[in-house]
């Protein structure tokens, strides 16, 4: 895991002194709400529906023990509750589909010391909001899975290190967001962002990048369009610097809604591409965007070592039999690169809690099973979840018992209840609708784990808004809220995909009709999940049904569970 040198340090504590100055004059009356407004943006700070909301950057998922350990002091000490909220409930974290964590119920005059408790342990907000670059994500299993061609984590750190607080790129027209994989398998979802960069070797046995631009989901979902099938590691920054310097003079600032560069690559279209080339061609004759030196590659690479520990074969304990241990070990425990090693996910899918959400003691007991059994780090999951990247196969009994105990051992990765949700209209003020319950009344309908092992593997994704925070586009099944006349309904879409190998080809789910109220969303969902039983075939996944099948049998399905007149579209 990369360590933070001296500047850094210097630089990111020197950024919580600033945003400290700033605030205290904003309190004081001396800077106005609209001119503090950007200035608590950049470092991550929203103002949501009920409170302030903080947003910490994960830099592409990795996150230690100690700093676990920090973000959970700060839920215990101010991401405090108020008692008159109906809603509120305080002490927690919600870690978000972009590896990022979110805090939800910390007071404004408390948030420049939660800067300083961050910068204590390398930790920022910076650029997890705004118009800029936001946090690089990439493939949870980066530089352990079996399939990996190159290591994407160095590449992503010296790409966190360029943008930040690059000074042209402060105020684009819209966000801006980076996902990078260096696996034959798509598991960062690359085609729906905005950049999104596949690291690869060419026939020479270099390294380089496949390049697609203009991806994203929202209001309009769009497949991310190939730029360029190679670029060498070396001009990389060059090449993304000619993407964002084309896409912040042309791209449309008098819409907010066709603001993104998706729909200015989809407006201009090959006219877009060669404009990019060109803007390429001329930096890189210029020398204006340095290079990346080898040397460069090298020193973050040193910080992205394999740990030393001693494998051994895994415990043949009696114990093994037990069925719970045995699903446990087929969907918690993934292979590795590394022989005498696995790696494991920690599910924050259970009852009681919303997807993503963990509370303080939580946070410590995850941070004190790293310590254990994954020297220390562990990463945030797309879907999610915490991973634990360096376990030993002898330790993964004990494991098992551990994390149950802590309430982390549910056996139901990749299953229908590791479902992923946006906060919602509980908590975001651009919700239209709320997440949170539809996600627990599906958690409840689908409790009897023998029938979530029979129906097998499947992405089910809430999103309350059309922001699609909840990547329902890219669900096998997608559930978005929407608002009519003050009313909370739900669209239903089955056969989305986000490009991995179960989903195939990155694909926007097809909408099966009108909308359900809140209430009918289960049942919707039972019976779109009964038609793929009673159709499927031999072997077929969902989803794999769902594109033989098309749209249609679900939708009479759904609509003979409907119990609502007044329908929304």
């Amino acid at each position: 895991m990369y360590a933070y040198t001296d500047f850094d340090r210097h630089f990111v504590r020197a950024r919580a002194a600033q945003y400290r100055d700033q605030l205290q004059r904003h309190l004081a009356g001396e800077l106005g709400g609209e001119e503090f407004k950007p200035l608590r943006l950049q470092n991550g700070w929203y103002v949501q529906r009920h409170a302030p909301m903080l947003r910490v950057a994960v830099p592409y998922g990795e996150l230690n023990s100690r700093q676990l350990r920090q973000l959970a002091r700060i839920a215990r000490e101010h991401d405090l509750q108020d008692a008159g909220q109906a809603t509120a409930r305080g002490g927690f974290g919600h870690f978000t589909t972009r590896q990022n964590l979110q805090f939800n119920w910390i007071p404004l005059d408390q948030s420049a010391d939660v800067m300083d408790l961050l910068a204590e342990v390398d930790m920022h907000g910076i650029q997890t909001s705004g118009n800029c670059i936001r946090n690089i994500t990439s493939d949870a299993l980066a530089g352990i899975a079996p399939d990996e061609e190159v290591d994407p984590r160095p590449y992503c750190e010296i790409l966190r290190q360029w943008s930040t607080l690059h000074p042209e790129f402060a105020f684009l027209p819209r966000k801006f967001k980076l996902a990078v994989t260096g696996a034959r398998e798509d598991r960062a979802a690359t085609d729906w962002h905005d950049i999104g960069l596949k690291l690869h070797r060419n026939a020479a046995g270099e390294v380089g990048f496949r390049v697609a631009v203009g991806g994203g989901m929202g209001r309009t979902p769009v497949i991310a369009t190939l730029f360029r099938s190679f670029v060498p590691w070396q001009q990389i920054l060059v090449y993304i610097e000619a993407v964002v310097r084309v896409y912040n003079l042309y791209g449309r600032r008098d819409n907010l809604y066709k603001a993104r560069i998706k729909i200015l690559v989809k407006a201009e279209g090959q006219g877009f591409v060669d404009a990019v080339n060109r803007e390429f061609d001329a930096l890189l004759a210029d020398g204006v965007t340095p290079l990346i030196p080898q040397a460069e590659l090298d020193r973050v690479s040193a910080g992205f070592k394999d740990p030393v520990l001693a494998t051994g074969a895994a415990a043949q304990a009696a114990g093994e039999a037990l069925p719970a241990y045995k699903r446990w070990l087929e969907r918690n425990v993934l292979p590795h690169r590394l022989p005498g090693l696995r790696a494991v996910t920690l599910s924050l899918k259970r009852p009681g809690l919303p997807p993503g959400d963990v509370t303080a003691d939580q946070m410590d007991a995850a941070a004190a099973l790293a310590e254990r059994y994954s020297q220390g780090e562990m990463r945030v999951t797309h879907d999610q979840n915490l991973l634990l990247p360096w376990v030993r196969e002898s330790d993964l009994r004990a494991l098992w018992l551990d994390a149950r105990e802590d309430g982390f051992a549910t056996p139901n990765i990749g299953l229908l209840t590791d479902l992923i949700a946006c906060p919602g209209g509980d908590l975001c003020a651009l919700a239209n609708a709320r997440s949170i319950p539809i996600a627990a009344a599906i958690t409840e309908r689908f409790d009897d784990l023998d029938e979530l092992h029979d129906i097998g593997d499947i992405d089910l994704h809430i999103s309350g808004c059309i922001n699609s925070c909840g990547h329902h586009h890219s669900g096998h099944i997608g559930v978005l809220g929407v608002d009519k006349d003050g009313r909370e309904w739900y669209q239903i879409s089955v056969a989305g995909s986000d490009g991995s190998t179960l989903s195939g080809a990155p694909l926007a789910g097809k909408v099966i009709g009108p909308s359900f109220a809140a209430d009918e969303v289960p049942d919707v969902i039972d019976a779109v999940i009964a038609t793929y039983l009673r159709d499927r075939q031999a072997g077929e996944r969902f989803i794999d049904t769902a594109r033989r099948l098309g749209s249609l049998p679900f939708r009479h399905a759904a609509d003979a569970v409907r119990r609502s007149t007044a329908t929304v579209a």
